[in-house]
């Protein structure tokens, strides 16, 4: 067979799953490329330590240039235009064609809409807004801290929980918990919504048996960063001394210009492998909308980029092969959620279920929180 292009965009988890998997599984006389605007990649799930100072930056990213010794192409650009009748990119000054494309592009933070947020909020969503956020909880002395969720859906529906945790554990080893209010205020009915009210109800229990307010069905409209004040859609105010958001997020520029988006804001495609409407474009990750028999989108998280991205991968080398592909993503997920004091719980199960997602969330413990702690060693040795 002649030799094939793979053209993968996006070096988070999964084009960077992607690129191995194909690297692995296919000859070496095709071509796999990885694009990212990015030299690092930096482990996501990590930042919620970062910004508590249990994380140092240097400890959770590698260079994405060490995928080059594995015989995967690695590309430094932003990708600034997408022809699909073609699968041919611009990145940078250069044009690139693939006889496949795999769109891993994600979903970016889009703190601008929401007027006064950007001003007014530290975003640990991103390695520099962790750290600054860390730099802030250290010189913090006492008041209002408010978590707020702003929009839906973002990216890993336990981490705004996952934070307040952390942050109330931090606080108590200060000895200054008692001089903290610490509120999450959010547009959500319960926590992790798609994973059913039972587990929905179980995290607000985690939440609120630590001091953490829990405000559902807020909807910010915006911030008034010099009164220090949220406003919202149901005219409430609320004061806050320290502000961490969770920012709308939204599909890149450069997908948005594609004509590959449904009324969603996202890239549909097929649940099980994940095609785009297009011959040979794929798309995985948070860019992607799935909708699930419970009538809302599989969420954003990195476990379900991580697995469509095997599918994927698993099935372009068959079809390289000249076999027929059989592997499918099958909605199965998973993740831990830190509850501070080294414990964390794990939630896990079938989202594609009918009539609704099936999800067990198991009982909180130390074995969990160091699970996730040698969950993030492998997954850093193994993939790089």
């Amino acid at each position: 067979m002649a030799s094939k292009t793979i053209l993968i965009l996006g070096g988070g988890i999964g084009g960077h799953v992607a690129a191995n998997v194909l690297r692995k599984q296919i000859a070496r006389d095709h071509r796999v490329i990885l694009v990212d605007r990015k030299r690092e990649y930096v482990f996501s799930p990590s930042l919620l330590w970062l910004m508590v100072g249990q994380r140092r930056l240097e400890q959770i990213y590698r260079p994405l240039d060490l995928l080059s010794q594995k015989g995967i192409e690695v590309i430094q650009a932003e990708v600034t235009k997408i022809a699909l009748a073609t699968r041919t990119v611009v990145a940078g000054d250069r044009n690139l064609a693939g006889d496949y494309l795999i769109i891993s592009l994600g979903a970016e933070l889009a703190p601008e809409t929401v007027p006064g947020l950007r001003e007014g909020a530290h975003i640990f969503y991103e390695p520099s807004g962790a750290e600054k956020l860390w730099e802030a909880v250290r010189e913090f002395s006492g008041g209002r801290v408010v978590l707020l969720i702003a929009a839906t859906p973002f990216k890993c529906p336990a981490a705004p929980y996952e934070a307040a945790m952390l942050l109330s554990d931090y606080f108590r080893k200060r000895g200054i918990r008692e001089e903290v209010d610490l509120s999450i205020y959010t547009p959500e009915p319960l926590p992790m919504p798609v994973a059913g009210p039972a587990v929905g109800n179980a995290v607000k229990g985690m939440v609120e048996a630590k001091g953490i307010g829990f405000h559902s069905q807020m909807k910010i409209a915006s911030v008034d960063a010099a009164l220090k004040e949220l406003v919202f859609e149901n005219g409430r105010r609320v004061g806050y001394d320290l502000l961490i958001a969770i920012p709308p997020h939204r599909a890149p520029q450069v997908v948005r210009n594609s004509g590959l988006l449904a009324e969603s804001g996202w890239i549909p495609v097929d649940a099980h492998t994940l095609k785009t409407r297009y011959e040979g474009i794929y798309a995985i990750g948070d860019i992607t909308t799935i909708m699930l028999p419970v009538g809302k989108p599989l969420p954003k998280a990195g476990v379900f980029a991580h697995y469509e991205a095997e599918a994927v991968a698993k099935n372009i080398a068959a079809e390289l092969e000249g076999n027929k592909p059989t592997h499918v993503f099958n909605g199965q997920g998973y993740c831990f959620l830190e509850m501070g004091g080294s414990r964390a719980g794990f939630a896990g199960g079938n989202f594609y279920a009918a009539p609704e997602p099936r999800i067990k969330l198991r009982r909180p413990g130390y074995h969990w929180h160091w699970g996730k702690i040698l969950f993030e060693k492998w997954w850093l040795r193994h993939w790089f």
